[in-house]
């Protein structure tokens, strides 16, 4: 990488390949939540997540680039971190407590990589709609944390005390 587009499309390439392993591990997620609500959260930010890797698509192909990840060893060490983590707690109130955390932490990670493009995309004087659609999913990945802290804060910390 020699140039901040360069850097840019590295960036592009990470957050497309957190994107598509967050598809396949939200599912699993939902699938061990003990709480209806926390269930819901994860099958309904799934939905957005498919929403936001096509966004991501849609600035490829607006950029003229082929829609490819590129491995991204820290959502890598996020996923596996959780696994290793929800295999050795055995009770379901402790296992959503854990399962938000390790879910934040996915959501900070973007809301990072996110709000970095979109400055980017500004700098290199991008198309507009490059740096709209970022936007839109970093208010998405802004509102799932929110979500999340709203869900752990008000019930679901309590009920793992």
């Amino acid at each position: 990488m020699k140039t901040l587009k360069d850097l840019f499309m590295h960036q592009l390439r990470d957050v497309y390949y957190a994107e598509k392993q967050i598809l396949k591990a939200l599912p699993e997620m939902a699938s061990k939540a003990d709480s209806d609500q926390l269930r819901k959260a994860f099958e309904d930010h799934l939905e957005e997540t498919k929403g936001q890797k096509d966004r991501l698509e849609e600035v490829f192909k607006l950029l003229d680039a082929k829609p490819e990840g590129e491995t991204c060893p820290a959502i890598d060490g996020i996923i596996k971190e959780h696994k290793e983590i929800a295999s050795e707690i055995e009770d379901a109130d402790a296992l959503d407590a854990a399962m938000i955390a390790n879910a934040q932490a996915v959501e900070h990670y973007e809301i990072s990589r996110y709000g970095t493009l979109i400055a980017w995309a500004d700098q290199l004087g991008l198309p507009a709609e490059v740096a709209s659609l970022l936007k839109q999913t970093l208010d998405q990945e802004y509102n799932a944390d929110s979500s999340l802290s709203q869900l752990a804060e008000t019930k679901l910390n309590q009920q793992a005390a």
